[in-house]
């Protein structure tokens, strides 16, 4: 009976694994866009993205230190959390990548184009995202599997944001003829809106699965 509560609490909605690999795919995507522009310079890119792409282009190794360990810290989320993997050697790798993506967040945000709006963002989500990875890890070594996956789900779901903040970066750049907002305006706005949001609805579920837990485990009891 306690194995069925387990198995049927530990389900994740269809609405949440499909946030997921819409911010997943967005992710692998900007990756893969941002190290091609870093590779080869696109000369025939709009005036507004050509900019965003000089700025990361003049610390093009930072930005590259940045995203492959991010890039791979999703994919690894990927695995363990969804595909369910639970390989320990996945766990040994999720947790450094995870902690180079964030030292190296910290580092990006000197050249934030949005300002210092951008900055207290990536300061406050960041710090909250290797927060919640620490403690992931803690509870991992005193082997607490439930915590710790509860912590790494938080970690990911921060990380995540990054992602969302581009469908908002999107409705942006498509209303700038009538708000007449530049991304030096706007990119600290939409980290803000994208970070909230995620961390918002992760916690949120995770509330939800609590309960779910305490009321089926009562119903066992």
């Amino acid at each position: 009976m306690q194995q069925h509560v387990s198995a049927e609490t530990s389900r994740h909605p269809l609405w949440l694994l499909a946030g997921f690999w819409f911010c997943v795919v967005i992710s692998i995507g900007v990756v893969l866009r941002r190290l091609i522009e870093l590779i080869r310079p696109s000369h025939t890119a709009p005036p507004e993205m050509a900019s965003l792409d000089a700025i990361f282009s003049s610390h093009a190794v930072l930005t590259a230190m940045h995203i492959i360990p991010a890039a791979i810290f999703v994919l690894l989320s990927a695995a363990l959390l969804v595909g369910r993997s639970g390989g320990e050697w996945l766990e040994w790798l999720f947790f450094p990548f995870g902690a180079i993506t964030g030292a190296t967040a910290y580092a990006m945000s000197y050249w934030a184009v949005g300002g210092w709006v951008e900055r207290s963002a990536v300061l406050v989500f960041n710090t909250w995202f290797l927060f919640s990875l620490g403690r992931a890890y803690w509870f991992r070594l005193r082997r607490e599997p439930s915590r710790k996956r509860e912590w790494m789900t938080r970690a990911v779901g921060i990380l995540l944001g990054i992602a969302t903040t581009r469908p908002v970066m999107g409705v942006f750049f498509a209303t700038s003829s009538r708000t007449h907002l530049g991304p030096q305006q706007f990119f600290g706005v939409a980290f803000w809106i994208g970070f909230s949001i995620n961390a918002s609805v992760i916690e949120l579920w995770l509330h939800s699965k609590r309960r779910t837990q305490i009321h089926q485990l009562q119903a066992v009891l």
